[in-house]
């Protein structure tokens, strides 16, 4: 009984093998496809060529099954990438698998790079985020291997420890959480917007009294007592009327006028523009 073992295995020339499959042979389909002018027939043949090498866009797409997007997207993306292949190859370069492998890959990473993420996140940090998943990947092949620390990821990558740290962040800012999100599961419960600070209104009443005293101080001595009566110690007018021997009418002209007088000063100041007179 004759056994085959890896000393006695034919070999097949380097020449006749093929990587995969999907690889159909269509150089001389290329170098025609290179000789022709835009028309019907370069249209044609063009049609032949992607539905020849659609497989291997397919088997490509597979390979980022399971991140969050649907196959069928990932295969229409990589088909996209693929027609820009077939367009951009040079037949005199090369086989076209080589060209078109990463030419592909590339286009569904951009996909996952541009559309997935809920929030716009720079490049430079999506870059980090991809060495980091790598890193802590290869770091925990080992059965039991626990989980890497921060200086032990910057180890591996070469990145500082800031870079490592930002792109842990990354890792887990994918998606992005709704502010209804329950945080706890009790009677007690509270959603995450629960958990964020308000605007505080009073810090534009801290803006607005000091827009006003300097407009404040250049009243009549007379306007600012009535101002500090009215606004301050809560007089009517009929008593402020009464205690400066005017009459209610003109205290209530003088108030207006005053105000008014103020308002157009502190915005004056705030738009670069002279107060009205």
């Amino acid at each position: 009984m004759l056994v085959e073992t890896p000393t006695t295995r034919p070999e097949t020339p380097a020449a006749n093998r093929r990587r995969h499959d999907d690889a159909p042979d269509t150089m001389e389909r290329f170098g025609r496809l290179a000789a022709l002018p835009d028309g019907p027939e370069r249209e044609a043949l063009r049609d032949e060529l992607v539905t020849a090498w659609l497989p291997m866009a397919h088997r490509i797409a597979g390979r980022f099954r399971d991140r969050g997007e649907s196959l069928e997207d990932l295969r229409q993306v990589a088909a996209l990438g693929l027609v820009k292949a077939i367009d951009r190859f040079d037949p005199e370069r090369g086989a076209f698998e080589s060209y078109a492998v990463p030419t592909i890959t590339g286009e569904v990473k951009r996909h996952f790079r541009d559309r997935m993420w809920a929030l716009r996140v720079p490049r430079r940090v999506q870059e980090l985020r991809n060495k980091v998943r790598v890193a802590r990947r290869e770091l925990t092949q080992a059965p039991g291997s626990p989980e890497p620390s921060v200086a032990a990821l910057a180890a591996h990558t070469g990145l500082t420890e800031d870079e490592v740290t930002a792109g842990m962040e990354a890792l887990e800012s994918f998606s992005t959480l709704s502010l209804d999100a329950e945080l706890s599961a009790g009677d007690d419960g509270y959603s995450l917007a629960d958990t964020l600070g308000a605007a505080d209104g009073s810090y534009d009443t801290v803006i607005d009294r000091e827009s006003a005293k300097s407009g404040l101080r250049r009243l009549p001595e007379r306007e600012r007592a009535i101002l500090y009566m009215r606004f301050f110690e809560d007089m009517t007018q009929s008593r402020i009327a009464d205690q400066l021997g005017i009459s209610q009418m003109h205290v209530s002209r003088l108030i207006s006028r005053s105000c008014a007088r103020v308002r157009d000063e502190a915005m004056g100041e705030r738009t670069g523009r002279p107060p009205q007179n």
